[in-house]
């Protein structure tokens, strides 16, 4: 983990999101899919606290090595001021934080599932799964075409791909859930990835409980410190004895979780209440909104 200012190579509008380039080598050498960095805010009371986005590319080698992308989702104070960063400014940013996506050792058919921002991540472990020579294919989607994230970038990073939009503007219409079955009989998938709202990852679980599938899940669970110190992060996760279960912090712990631990029922309730609570609250690892 490190502290670092980060000049800001570049920034773009990508739909209904905004793209930032950061120049910050020491972060890329060590940056895994499924990891996050916090970035730091001006001063004043409704910046109080970092933001935390996944990060979406890692740039080792070549013409962009040492070079970071996250991307933002303007929801709130911080996230819409990220978006009138401009080029050659800094940031000062602290990562890779978090778990990472494991990668699979003998399995190779991996079945990559995305909703809106969650691709961010997922076509960072797009890459890094097909630099191991595993096969990959998607299913993406969003509420709109503006929110699903770079469709031209999943089609060239999967051998096969479904993409839906909740009002049909792209691809099928549909839940994101509703292409899962026919996706992972045709491409015989042996390993299922997420990245994606909590209720949909629910489906996600119980889907590959049902197929006796193995999986992973980057969950999206508000955040405010990010270093495991303040516990507004928690998900309910079962213990391997099956006594019982531990609240355990999505920042340090996670975001990357085994969904056959996670006690969804309870998780889902708690995240109900919170979402019926007003105002912006704490912010999310973003990919995940704050």
């Amino acid at each position: 983990m490190k502290r670092v200012r980060a000049e800001v190579l570049s920034t773009r509008k990508v739909g209904a999101y905004h793209s930032l380039t950061l120049v910050a080598p020491e972060i890329a050498e060590k940056a895994r899919p499924g990891q996050f960095l916090a970035v730091a805010m001006p001063e004043g009371r409704e910046f109080l606290l970092r933001r935390h986005f996944a990060i979406h590319q890692a740039s080792r080698r070549g013409g962009w090595a040492g070079t970071l992308e996250i991307v933002v989702d303007p929801t709130g104070p911080g996230t819409e001021w990220l978006t009138g960063v401009r080029a050659h400014g800094s940031l000062e940013v602290i990562g890779p934080l978090g778990t990472a996506f494991a990668y699979p050792k003998r399995l190779t058919n991996c079945l990559l599932i995305a909703e809106g921002h969650g691709a961010a991540s997922v076509y960072f472990l797009a890459q890094e799964l097909l630099a191991r020579h595993k096969r990959v294919d998607m299913v993406v989607g969003g509420e709109t075409l503006d929110r699903v994230f770079k469709p031209i970038e999943g089609k060239r990073l999967s051998t096969t791909i479904s993409i839906l939009t909740a009002d049909g503007t792209l691809g099928e219409a549909g839940p994101l859930m509703q292409a899962v079955p026919e996706m992972v009989e045709r491409t015989s998938t042996e390993v299922v990835y997420a990245a994606a709202r909590s209720r949909t990852l629910g489906d996600v679980a119980a889907f590959c409980r049902d197929r006796k599938l193995p999986a992973q899940v980057a969950v999206e669970e508000r955040m405010g410190c990010g270093f495991g110190l303040c516990q507004t992060c928690v998900v309910p996760v079962a213990r391997k004895d099956g006594s019982g279960y531990d609240h355990v912090r999505s920042c340090v712990d996670g975001p990357v979780f085994n969904p056959a631990r996670i006690v969804w029922d309870r998780w889902l309730a708690d995240e109900a209440t919170t979402a019926s609570a007003p105002g912006e609250g704490l912010p999310m690892v973003q990919s995940w909104p704050g």
